[in-house]
């Protein structure tokens, strides 16, 4: 009687209790999983202040189109230090030393270093104007030099009229310099290495 009257109390006892309700999990339709330490929203793009953005130099009067075309399409190159770009005159090697003055000597009068006073002509140089870039530094070894020179040859022989150029060279590695003869001017694009070395310095050659 005893096991009986305690089976039936418990029987009851969870016939009586009511039933815990289910939690259920509301999902959001736009909600996306974002983790904690990421911003709700995407912050605004900082800008370089304006003594820190690369700059181009001024471009020389009287300059060709050609050139000044060349020299926008270079502007928007990625491979290049745009505050190294520029466009000048050639500089003038400087004159050497002068000859010793020796009288002629013997019968033929040979051998004599002064012939005159002459007339001095101003010949000029190869080109009328220089063209000179670097690359990014770190980047003469991984292509970055090639690139560019492809680039100036597409936007010359794009040009009306096209620029007369050379035949592509097909040797692989510039060792921190290329050349390119455009005719009237010549285009470097170089490492950083070879512009302080060939033409930061040119005062001391």
């Amino acid at each position: 009687m005893a096991l009986r009257a305690g089976l039936s109390f418990f029987t009851s006892i969870r016939h009586n209790q009511a039933p815990r309700p289910v939690r259920s999990l509301t999902i959001l339709p736009n909600a996306s999983p974002r983790p904690w330490f990421v911003d709700p929203e995407p912050s605004p793009l900082r800008h370089l202040p304006p003594h820190l953005e690369p700059r181009t130099r001024e471009l020389p009067p009287n300059l060709p189109e050609n050139v000044k075309e060349l020299f926008q399409k270079l502007t928007e190159c990625p491979y290049l230090e745009l505050s190294t770009l520029e466009v000048k005159r050639p500089t003038p090697p400087p004159p050497g030393p002068p000859l010793p003055l020796r009288i002629p000597k013997g019968r033929r009068q040979r051998g004599g270093t002064y012939s005159g006073e002459g007339i001095l002509e101003d010949h000029g140089g190869l080109w009328n104007w220089v063209v000179t870039a670097q690359v990014k530094e770190g980047t003469e070894n991984r292509g970055a030099i090639e690139s560019v020179v492809r680039l100036v040859r597409k936007t010359l022989l794009k040009m009306d009229p096209p620029v007369s150029l050379p035949p592509n060279s097909k040797r692989r590695g510039h060792y921190g310099w290329a050349m390119l003869d455009a005719g009237t001017f010549a285009v470097h694009i170089l490492s950083r290495d070879a512009r302080l070395k060939y033409f930061e310095n040119q005062a001391q050659w």
